[in-house]
């Protein structure tokens, strides 16, 4: 027997089939999908969306997208340190085995649907073996709070995940106000350096790239991204040509390999000493995966790029940062060291 009644911002839909009670939820793609009433235990399919639980619902997560490196540990709970990595639907790290993740016996799963990639292959793993899942868009910064409303309300933690999405919100509008008209003759020109050599970028309408363009950067590499994994590779003469006066580092042990290797040397950047490294734990300012740590890692950039139209505490503004997001409180030694290493 099917009955359904009417509740406030969604339709509850109650199915009795061995007594489970079921809802009816609409995701952020319009898919209609039907839930527990009761979740306890989610998958979170892709990197941003173990991110995304880390930060709005930890004790519900049965497991990991990607290994926990050493470093991070420290803002993980100990319920978290001890899950299984199961791997995602796609992104960095391992391939997931659906008949793995049904043994952990989710409640839900959540998935991510970037616009280059077509859901269908995800929504059949799921189908396949039974379990529900929710789709949520999580490309820009902007999109970020409108996920963490969706799943707060979701999961029973609607007042924290608010805290969260007016913090991004907030940050996006002060981008916008004071960097984000700078017109682009004025705007520094900035090199985004990937990989362990540096020699791979992604274009600046790349979703891995966007928080240069919300800190009023210039990126120097000016095309149109052919698929969401990027990572393209670039030539050192063409860095050489594209005279960034600014690299921006995404893994740091690029950094070392930028400073040693002759090639980098006629580059302004390298000459001019202004080659920063992206502070990357427990998930990367900027990027991979690309997450909320952009409302944070975009404002130390508009600092970087406009120090005197865009000041910043960085010390102050990362511990109230990490208190909100991850529930942990930084000595200042343990911010230089994140800010360093």
């Amino acid at each position: 027997m099917v009955s359904r009644v009417l509740c406030k911002g969604a339709c509850l839909l109650v199915l009795f089939s061995g007594g489970v009670l079921a809802r009816e939820i609409i995701d952020m793609t319009g898919r209609t999908v039907n839930i527990p009433d009761h979740i306890e235990r989610v998958f979170g399919s892709a990197p941003p969306l173990n991110v995304l639980l880390q930060s709005v619902a930890p004790e519900r997560m049965i497991g990991l997208s990607f290994k926990i490196a050493e470093p991070a540990r420290k803002y993980y709970s100990t319920h978290l340190q001890s899950l299984p990595v199961i791997g995602g639907a796609f992104g960095f790290g391992k391939s997931m085995n659906p008949e793995t993740v049904l043994a952990l016996k989710p409640d839900l799963a959540l998935a991510w649907q970037p616009p280059t990639l077509d859901r269908s292959k995800t929504e059949e793993a799921f189908e396949r073996i039974g379990i529900p899942v929710a789709f949520l868009t999580l490309d820009t910064l902007a999109d970020w709070p409108g996920a963490l409303r969706f799943t707060g309300k979701l999961l029973g933690h609607e007042a924290d995940a608010e805290a969260k999405a007016q913090y991004i919100e907030e940050a996006v509008a002060k981008l916008r106000t004071r960097v984000g008209q700078m017109p682009e003759d004025r705007r520094p020109r900035v090199y985004y350096a990937e990989g362990a050599d540096g020699l791979a970028s992604d274009c600046h309408r790349s979703l891995h790239t966007e928080a240069i363009e919300l800190a009023g950067g210039y990126n120097v590499y000016r095309c149109e991204p052919k698929d969401h994994k990027g990572l393209e590779r670039i030539g050192i003469e063409q860095i050489l040509a594209f005279d960034p006066e600014i690299v921006i580092v995404q893994d740091r042990s690029a950094l070392s390999a930028i400073r040693r290797d002759p090639r980098w040397q006629g580059v302004r950047a390298v000459k001019t000493n202004r080659v920063h490294a992206v502070p990357r734990w427990p998930h990367n300012w900027l990027d991979r995966p690309p997450s909320f740590m952009r409302a944070l890692g975009a404002q130390w950039l508009a600092n970087l790029f406009y120090p005197e139209r865009y000041p910043f505490d960085v010390k102050r503004e990362t511990r109230d940062f990490y208190h909100l997001f991850f529930g942990v409180t930084l000595s200042d030694a343990e911010i230089d060291d994140l800010l360093n290493h």
